[in-house]
């Protein structure tokens, strides 16, 4: 069988860094790959004002599969501040990279995986009946909208007079800000659609319906965004009623959802959500299982076999200065991991993960926020694994 070949996009800060050493643990599992590497970054916004150059949208174009490892996005007057002044005066406005490869190439399913290891000392405890001290399973999928929502970039600062006007037909619009001088408005757009909104939802039932998740939550704000959030529900009320009626729908508001998760987080499975709330309760839940440097996401295209896999941490970039990489570089593993389901090499996926389990039920090997210890330069001295060290430990296993 010929290689396949991979698209690896280290993108900004430490992004480099784990992206490198989940490379050498996919390596290790027996995956054979070619890896070609694609420009994407602050870098190239501020060189060529443009973070998402067509040349890497073209290797993406060709090769469908991309491993992406951190991005530096800063807002509007900062991201033009740091712009080559050649460029100053060409009215380029910043907009995260990521965000671009999911538009352009329909990537409108992303799929966020919480689940908690054994012996990991970060996980969420509680107290129980007698002050006992309780350890809840955690075991949640998030699928969130990817594509539209308040991510779908749809805005104005001072809106030009059609999109004004618009605004103006609206009762509540006239009646809360037509006092208002235009030039003081700024405007972001919250847009679902039919379509997209059923693929996610029915990307969330089946998850369930094939591994054994016996609830699938809504978890918007129905009661006051009545027009999207309202529309997801009543949508899903329908497609279980149709489709799924052995799985359970259940509907929280996500301010509410904030709150239970740290209550009950062991009786939710599978949760779907629109583009920003989908971004809240997942980090949520990552909370959870020991923060960003064990959580993966998968975002992805089932059409046209497009998919690009991510840890959702940043880039924290006061950490790629640093002689010897602290960060964890578990959640670029398991975002790999997710790349192998994805392309059905499951078999080296299970291998992985077991591994990483293995390591940390063990605990002979702990980066610096398995310690928690502050992000530092001498962690490593003082006792916590580098990057390169927990991956050799996850090699070692393998």
């Amino acid at each position: 069988m010929a290689k396949r070949t991979i698209v690896s996009l280290p993108g900004d800060g430490i992004g480099r860094a784990v992206l490198e050493e989940t490379i050498r643990v996919l390596d290790a599992a027996g995956f054979e790959a070619d890896y070609i590497e694609g420009d994407i970054g602050w870098e190239f916004w501020k060189e060529e004002g443009n973070p998402l150059p067509q040349r890497t949208i073209d290797l993406l174009e060709k090769h469908k599969i991309g491993l992406f490892g951190a991005i530096t996005s800063k807002p509007k007057d900062a991201a033009f501040d740091e712009l080559s002044d050649s460029l100053k005066e060409k009215g380029l406005v910043y907009s995260s990279p990521i965000v671009g490869l999911r538009q352009h190439f329909g990537l409108d399913i992303c799929m966020r995986p919480c689940h908690s290891y054994k012996g990991n000392p970060l996980n969420f405890i509680r107290r129980g009946k007698g002050d006992d001290i309780e350890e809840p399973e955690v075991d949640v999928v998030i699928f969130r909208q990817n594509t539209e929502g308040l991510y779908g970039g749809v805005e104005w600062s001072n809106p030009g007079q059609q999109v004004y006007d618009a605004l103006m037909t609206h009762p509540k619009f006239v009646s809360n800000f037509g006092e208002t001088p235009k030039e003081e408005v700024s405007v972001s757009t919250r847009i679902f659609t039919k379509k997209a909104t059923s693929r996610i939802l029915k990307a969330a039932f089946e998850h369930a319906k094939n591994f054994g998740y016996k609830s699938v939550t809504v978890c918007e704000k129905p009661n006051v965004i009545r027009e999207t959030s309202g529309m997801m529900y009543k949508m899903a009320q329908q497609m279980q009623k149709a489709d799924y009626p052995d799985i359970e729908l259940w509907n929280t508001n996500i301010d509410a959802q904030m709150m239970w998760l740290t209550k009950n987080p062991e009786d939710y499975g599978v949760i779907v959500a629109g583009n920003m709330f989908g971004d809240i309760v997942s980090d949520g839940f990552a909370g959870l299982i020991g923060g960003l440097g064990f959580a993966c996401s998968a975002q992805f295209n089932p059409d046209s076999g497009v998919g690009v896999f991510e840890p959702t941490h940043g880039s924290a970039p006061k950490y790629a200065d640093y002689e010897t990489s602290i960060v964890n570089p578990i959640a670029m593993v398991e975002s790999a991991c997710m790349m192998l389901d994805f392309i059905d090499e499951k078999e080296k996926a299970t291998k992985i993960r077991k591994a990483v389990a293995e390591v940390i039920s063990e605990g002979k090997v702990r980066t610096y926020d398995m310690m928690k210890m502050r992000g530092k330069a001498d962690v490593v001295e003082n006792g916590a694994a580098s990057t390169t060290e927990m991956a050799d430990a996850i090699i070692a296993k393998l």
